[in-house]
């Protein structure tokens, strides 16, 4: 019965891990009014500019149901804008707004902040990183 013991899950440390972190973000995001999840959406905006709602859901590993609410109230906010393609009305594009992009600027610094506010070093946050991506890809793979 020792695999059922809370510390030898593996899930539950990257659980607990993940809810640190989204909360060292929170304040940071609280200053340019995003929440977590918007955030992750405007740093694909800010790196592609237009994407699809589904490549847009492959990379932050969202499903639409999730995403489009969240997109409605982006929209809502003037952060971005939604656009069914031309060519295939099935097909909606999420491009950035001018609101959306000026509000990189104010987010520049959040990276830094979060690797100070962890206390560890840079290399030990990339190995994890790379690590935990590297199992993310393995379960990928399985699917």
């Amino acid at each position: 019965m020792e695999s059922l013991k809370l510390e030898n899950q593996l899930c539950f440390p990257i659980y607990a891990l993940s809810r640190q972190i989204t909360a060292i973000y929170r304040p940071h995001l609280e200053l340019i009014e995003l929440t977590y999840p918007q955030y992750l959406v405007m740093l694909v905006l800010w790196q592609k500019e237009t994407v699809t709602v589904k490549e847009l859901g492959k990379l932050l590993w969202l499903d639409s149901g999730t995403l489009t609410p969240l997109l409605k109230r982006m929209e809502e906010n003037k952060l971005l804008s939604r656009n069914r393609s031309e060519t295939d009305e099935r097909v909606v594009n999420i491009l950035i707004s001018g609101k959306g992009k000026a509000l990189k600027e104010q987010a520049l610094a959040i990276p830094d902040a979060i690797k100070n506010a962890l206390a560890t070093d840079e290399d030990q946050l990339f190995s994890l990183r790379d690590q935990l991506k590297q199992i993310l890809s393995l379960t990928t793979e399985n699917k």
